[in-house]
């Protein structure tokens, strides 16, 4: 045993000597690769004797020493690195892991909970309805807490996480509080208020040829501009590719305020679609792009376009019905749209009681296509709007390079007020127009009806403004007002009485000033056959 442990005791001297000058030998070695002074004092005994070629293998050998010093250093350190960040991910993952598991744990006991409640009997004797929803109201916050994910958290300003669930202390209506920010130093930019509606017209058509390469005719761009006169609401049909969407996305081009494009979906039903709805859960407003540009244009004097792209692609008496109600409203202070029932702190500052003022500076503009794919638009719709047919592709044309304009939604009321008081409708037409009404009555059961003549009375003299004629006017009003009721009709048993419309009408307006009248009822008796 005495020479075992003698020989043990020589082993482990010998082995730890070993160790100790390989590890001073290593440090030695560094030290003396910094010990410049002694390094430099070695190749003094012998550059003396030196060549040239001996001179770069020195440099070349001192560059290589000290460049794989400099790497091992290197890879130590990366190698250090590496393994921290594994060490901290499998930390992470344990941490996640475990909150996972609390989670789950969570959510089976609400489920349960959840469970528990739905197969209680409820009577008048027993639990009532509103201590069910007390109970709910408890669990509330673990409901809360375990329907939000780790992925769902937020960093403060601090660094803590903080879960990302709405409270009563958040703001709820997000990007309309945006648009206060953003109009708190707003300067509205330099209108032009030196043209007339008709210079307007050209510009605008100059504009989307040399701009955009988009061809209407004249007459196009005036029944747009004399439409929105008489109703915010302008519906354009007709065939697909014949620039139905690119108008009025064109018209907010020209006036500087980019068109808003809401493209309608065949599940629409309600106004939800178009403004959004409160999320009980979140205490959240879902908001709209749409309702973003109402709400924006409360702030400014712009002319703000929405478009409603393929409007008919889902039934517009349902999803736009209260808007068809508001807009029909005489008194503009009336334009109001509940959203929520109260007001909360940090609410919007334009939304007084959580109701929306439907700001005059807004048109809105619907596509539709006439085909198996679409409902058919109601009588209410017509009735309240403008429709303008665009049932062929312009014609391409020359025009001289237009430039976007700042026109202000004021001015362009002062232009409408200006056409009804300078050009109203000749009151020998309007008498000629009773008489027509009396005879559609009298032979084909059809009323104008109020609605038609006021927008006929304000729609003709702004369209003589844009540079048309009075009949003209008329014409397309009766047309598409008045006529398109026709196809309602039991189209055999009114054919012969179409014709003594159309003479009848040549006696009131002079032969063949009707033409789209004309036109459209030759093609009601083409189809008859």
């Amino acid at each position: 045993m005495d020479a075992f442990l003698t020989w043990f005791f020589d082993f482990m001297t010998d082995f730890l000597q070993a160790i100790w000058k390989g590890v001073s030998g290593l440090f030695g070695a560094i030290s003396f690769l910094f010990n410049f002074k002694s390094i430099f004092n070695q190749l003094a005994n012998y550059k003396s004797n030196f060549d040239v070629l001996g001179w770069v293998m020195c440099v070349l050998v001192i560059i290589l020493i000290y460049g794989i010093m400099v790497g091992l250093v290197f890879l130590i350190v990366i190698a250090a690195r590496k393994y921290i960040r594994f060490r901290r991910t499998l930390v992470g993952n344990e941490d996640l892991l475990e909150e996972i598991a609390d989670l789950h744990r969570d959510v089976v006991r609400l489920n349960a909970e959840k469970e528990r409640i739905i197969n209680m009997k409820i009577d008048p004797t027993g639990v009532t309805y509103d201590q069910l929803r007390d109970m709910f109201e408890a669990n509330r916050p673990e409901v809360e807490a375990a329907a939000v994910t780790a992925g769902e958290q937020g960093s403060t300003e601090n660094g803590e996480q903080t879960l990302s669930v709405g409270s009563p202390d958040d703001k709820r209506f997000f990007r309309l509080s945006a648009v206060d920010d953003k109009y708190t130093y707003y300067v509205a930019p330099d209108y032009d208020r030196t043209m007339s509606l008709e210079q307007i017209c050209d510009d605008i058509r100059n504009f989307a040829c040399s701009r955009s390469n988009l061809y209407y005719e004249l007459k196009t761009i005036r029944l747009m501009i004399a439409g929105l006169a008489s109703t915010k609401l302008i519906l354009l049909q007709g065939i697909s590719g014949t620039g139905k969407t690119s108008l009025p996305y064109m018209l907010g081009k020209y006036f500087q305020n980019d068109a808003t494009i809401a493209s309608v979906q065949p599940s629409w039903r309600d106004r939800t679609e178009l403004f959004g709805y409160f999320n009980e859960f979140t205490k959240k407003f879902n908001e709209t792009e749409v309702l973003k540009r109402i709400y924006e244009a409360s702030y400014n004097d712009d002319i703000n376009v929405i478009i409603l792209d393929e409007m008919n692609i889902a039934r517009v008496e349902y999803y736009f019905a209260e808007m068809l109600s508001i807009l029909e409203m005489p008194n503009p202070e009336e334009w109001k749209i509940e959203l929520v029932p109260s007001s909360w702190p940090g609410d919007p500052a334009h939304l007084p009681d959580g109701k929306l003022q439907i700001p005059q500076n807004v048109w809105y503009i619907g596509t539709a296509n006439n085909d198996d794919s679409t409902f058919a638009v109601s009588d209410k719709v017509y009735d309240r709007a403008l429709v303008i047919n665009l049932d062929s592709k312009g014609v391409p044309f020359t025009a001289p390079d237009t430039k976007p304009k700042f026109i202000s939604y004021s001015y362009i009321e002062e232009l409408y007020a200006k056409a009804i008081n300078e050009h109203p409708v000749d009151p020998k037409t309007l008498e000629n127009i009773s008489k027509l009404d009396l005879y559609v009555i009298e032979k084909f059961r059809i009323a104008f009806g109020n609605r038609i003549m006021k927008q006929l009375q304000v729609f003709v003299p702004v369209f003589v403004a844009c540079g048309g004629t009075e009949l003209e006017g008329i014409d397309y009003i009766l047309a598409t007002k008045v006529f398109r009721k026709f196809e309602g009709l039991n189209l055999s048993l009114i054919r012969d009485e179409i014709r003594g419309l159309i003479l009848f009408m040549d006696s009131l307006f002079g032969k063949g000033t009707m033409k789209e009248c004309t036109e459209y009822l030759q093609r009601l008796q083409k189809s008859m056959y």
